[in-house]
C-alpha cells in the first residue's frame, strides 16, 4: 500500500516539474483574461464554436479511441520512402514576385505585396511536447529557420504543438516584425520573451488594416485549443488575406460547419484556399474534415482554386499518411464542377496568380 502510494506520488512529481517546461506556454491572465471574458465566444470560462461541438462524435469514447490507436490492426502506412521535395531559395526569392511555398502539414510562406507571411511554422521534426513521440516523416524537414528570410507577419492559427512549435517560435524571434493571432495565443509568445508591442491577438470578425493594399480578417473554424490538459482557454481562427485584386482565405484547423458558407458569402469568391485535409477519423469529424467535408467546404467557400493541406509530414491519425491527398482528388473529380487543386511537393514554388499552373500528383509512387 505504502510502496503503491509513493510510486503514484512518483509519477504526479514527475507529470508536475515536465509540464513546467517553457514549451507549454502560459494560459492568459490579467488584462489579457479581461479582454477574452468580453468576447461573445468565451462562455462559461472557455472558448466554444458557433454550433455544438463533443470531443468525439456519437457513439465514441476516449477508451474506445485509445484502443483503436494502440491496440487494434490498422494499415497506418507510414512511408518507408523519402517524401519528395524541392528547396526553393527563399533568401534569393524576389521581393515583388506573389508566391506561396509549403513546409508540410500546415505550415507554408506566402510572399504577397511585397511582404512576407509564415503561417503555423513547425520545422523541429517533432509535433508533439514529448520529444521522439511524434516525429516528422523523412524527407519532410528540408527547411530551417535559417532559411527563411525576415518575416513581416507571423500568422498562428491556434496553439496546438502542430502549429505553434516553442523550438521553431524561438529561433524565429530576431526575424519577426510582427505575430498576428487568436485571442489568449499571445500570452504564450509574451511568457517566451516577445515584446508585447509586436504581439496582435484579435477575436473572430475583426479587420487588421496591414498595409496600404493588404487587409487580414480573422474569420472563424469549428475545432479547439490547449497545450496542457486545460482546454479552449485561448481562441482558434481562421483568416482572409486580401489585397485589391486577390484574396486568400487561410483555413487553419477545422471540421465542417456553416460557416465555411458564411465565409464564403461575405469573402468570397476565393481565388485560393487552403483547407484542412488530413489527420482526420469519424471518432473526431466534428473537429477536422473528412475528406467529403472539404469537397463541401471548397464549394461554400467559392474557392478557384484549393490548397489542400494538413497532411504529408506527420501521423497524428490513424489513416494512410497518402489518403487525404489521394480521396480529396478523386472526390473533387467526381464532383458536379471540380475546382482546381494545388498539390505542390515540399518547397516547390506555387505562383499566386498564376491560375494555369500544374501540379504532379508527386504522392504517387511513395511508399
Amino acid at each position: 500500500m505504502i510502496t503503491s502510494l509513493i510510486v503514484v506520488l512518483v509519477i504526479v512529481l514527475i507529470v508536475y516539474i515536465f509540464l513546467q517546461h517553457p514549451k507549454f506556454g502560459k494560459k492568459p491572465s490579467g488584462e489579457r483574461l479581461a479582454l477574452i471574458e468580453k468576447s461573445p465566444q468565451y462562455k462559461n470560462g472557455k472558448f466554444e464554436n458557433q454550433t455544438f461541438t463533443p470531443d468525439l462524435a456519437e457513439g465514441a469514447s476516449f477508451i474506445g479511441v485509445l484502443f483503436e490507436f494502440f491496440f487494434k490492426k490498422v494499415d497506418r502506412k507510414i512511408p518507408t520512402d523519402l517524401i519528395p521535395s524541392i528547396k526553393t531559395n527563399l533568401l534569393e526569392l524576389p521581393i515583388n514576385q506573389d508566391a506561396l511555398v509549403w513546409f508540410g502539414h500546415s505550415s507554408y510562406f506566402i510572399q504577397l505585396e511585397g511582404k512576407r507571411f509564415l503561417i503555423d511554422p513547425v520545422f523541429s521534426g517533432n509535433a508533439s511536447p514529448i520529444a521522439g513521440t511524434t516525429k516528422s516523416f523523412k524527407g519532410t524537414d528540408i527547411y530551417t529557420v535559417d532559411d527563411l528570410p525576415e518575416i513581416d507577419y507571423l500568422l498562428i492559427t491556434h496553439d496546438h504543438y502542430d502549429h505553434l512549435d516553442y523550438k521553431t517560435i524561438l529561433k524565429l524571434k530576431p526575424k519577426t516584425k510582427k505575430i498576428i493571432t487568436a485571442l489568449g495565443v499571445g500570452s504564450h509568445f509574451e511568457f517566451w520573451g516577445f515584446p508585447k508591442e509586436n504581439i496582435i491577438e484579435k477575436d473572430w470578425h475583426e479587420k487588421i488594416e496591414l498595409e496600404e493594399n493588404l487587409t487580414l480578417y480573422t474569420t472563424p473554424s469549428r475545432h479547439f485549443s490547449g497545450r496542457s490538459f486545460k482546454r479552449c482557454n485561448t481562441l482558434w481562427t481562421s483568416f482572409v488575406l486580401e489585397t485589391k485584386d486577390f484574396k486568400m482565405y487561410l483555413g487553419g484547423d477545422s471540421g465542417y460547419d456553416r460557416h465555411f458558407a458564411e465565409i464564403g458569402e461575405k469573402f468570397g469568391p476565393f481565388d485560393i484556399a487552403l483547407l484542412d485535409n488530413g489527420q482526420y477519423n469519424k471518432n473526431w469529424k466534428y473537429i477536422h474534415n473528412m475528406p467529403e467535408d472539404v469537397i463541401k467546404a471548397m464549394q461554400d467557400l467559392k474557392a478557384k482554386r484549393v490548397f489542400p493541406v494538413h497532411s504529408s509530414k506527420f501521423a497524428l491519425a490513424l489513416h494512410p499518411w497518402d489518403e487525404p491527398l489521394i480521396k480529396v482528388t478523386e472526390l473533387n473529380a467526381q464532383s458536379a464542377d471540380p475546382i482546381p487543386l494545388i498539390t505542390p511537393m515540399i518547397g516547390e514554388l506555387v505562383e499566386l496568380k498564376n491560375e494555369k499552373q500544374e501540379f504532379k500528383q508527386w504522392w504517387k509512387g511513395v511508399n
